[in-house]
């Protein structure tokens, strides 16, 4: 058994975060990931972020994955697993690491998870063709390993991931052959999609994909129109020729770990799925648990960033070893968390939470 003060599971935003404000706190940390890297989702995220200085605004998704990797690297304070799966959570503040061919027990004071989250799926017939992709696949591909996934791709979803990852294709010279979308608006920033509209990329707003063609590999898709309640129009069908489909439909929790601790949550639809009730240091209904990032419910990098943050400051307080400037930090990421959810995009994250209540939503 090895012992810490504090195990953040999950590397990404958030988790990097949290492990930023231990970093020069005398508390013993534990950074584990199953991934290779840390970073989570910032390390394929070429876009340039927006915001304040604090969410590191005008800075590249991949550019923040360094500085907050940087923040923390040679601390002693920290330790950093990688290619390490979380197996299970105990209630006797026990983690089981499954890492190569090793069967890891660690034993902590508080656990702080941020997990993130997966994509969501979307029901059709034949959408296991080869050449049906996830907006992350994609992403992984283009922006890690430099590959394109096919000479022209048709994107389901006008969220900000299906907007951005659009953008990234045509700047890699693949043809965007329209964006499919089942609500009547755009879901994603203006500016994300005036871009694509100056490009010619065509919009087919009320649609949803019907089926896959091909045999071997997909040939092109059937897209219906919807009506106001999304029910399908039978006879308003086209078929749109494409090698390559995208799909980016949102994303939900992956929130077992929470699940096997049997802290108090609730299905918040605006917030992805099944998210756990946090006091204003992220904590859950179990003391030693903090929660942040998208497992706690799906937004912007930007806000996991400062969820991390307010998660690291709940847990050292918890330890009865709180930040010097404890009251100064919560107070000043609440308001950054604040100004981005109180943005035209951050209405949906407001009703969910208002749903979900406990910290400063609260009844």
């Amino acid at each position: 058994m090895i012992y810490k003060d504090v195990i953040i599971i999950g590397g990404g935003p958030a988790g990097l975060c949290a492990a930023k404000i231990l970093a020069d706190q005398d508390v013993s940390v534990l950074l584990v990931d199953r991934d290779h890297h840390l970073g989570g989702q910032l390390v394929k995220q070429t876009h340039k972020f927006f915001g304040s200085e604090k969410q590191y605004a005008k800075n590249r998704g991949f550019e923040i994955a360094k500085i907050l990797i940087n923040d923390i690297n040679d601390k002693p304070n920290i330790e950093i697993l990688l290619g390490a799966t979380v197996a299970g959570i105990y209630k006797d503040h026990v983690i089981t690491v499954v890492k190569e061919e090793r069967y890891l027990k660690y034993k902590a004071k508080a656990f702080i998870i941020a997990t993130g989250a997966s994509e969501k799926a979307l029901a059709f017939e034949n959408n296991d063709l080869p050449g049906i992709y996830g907006a992350g696949a994609i992403q992984t591909l283009m922006n890690l390993y430099g590959i394109v996934p096919e000479d022209e791709v048709l994107m389901v979803g006008s969220g900000n991931i299906g907007l951005i990852v659009s953008y990234q294709l045509l700047q890699a010279g693949v043809k965007v052959k329209g964006i499919v979308e089942a609500a009547s608006i755009i879901g994603g920033y203006k500016v994300h999609a005036s871009k694509l509209k100056r490009l010619g990329v065509p919009f087919y707003m009320q649609h949803t994909i019907k089926r896959a063609i091909g045999k071997d590999h997909l040939e092109a898709v059937e897209i219906v129109k919807l009506t106001d309640d999304f029910k399908e129009l039978e006879n308003e069908t086209s078929i749109i020729k494409t090698k390559a489909l995208c799909i980016a439909v949102g994303l939900s929790p992956l929130s077992q770990l929470l699940g096997m601790m049997e802290v108090a949550m609730k299905y918040i639809k605006e917030l992805g799925g099944r998210v756990p009730v946090l006091n204003n240091l992220n904590q859950t209904s179990n003391p030693n648990i903090f929660a942040c990032g998208d497992v706690s419910g799906i937004e912007e990098a930007s806000s996991a960033m400062m969820n991390g943050y307010i998660a690291g400051l709940g847990a050292l307080k918890h330890l009865e070893h709180p930040h010097p400037n404890h009251d100064e930090l919560i107070k000043m990421y609440h308001h950054e968390l604040e100004i981005l959810r109180h943005s035209s995009y951050g209405e949906k994250t407001l009703a969910g939470l208002k749903k979900l209540g406990g910290g400063p939503y609260a009844n």
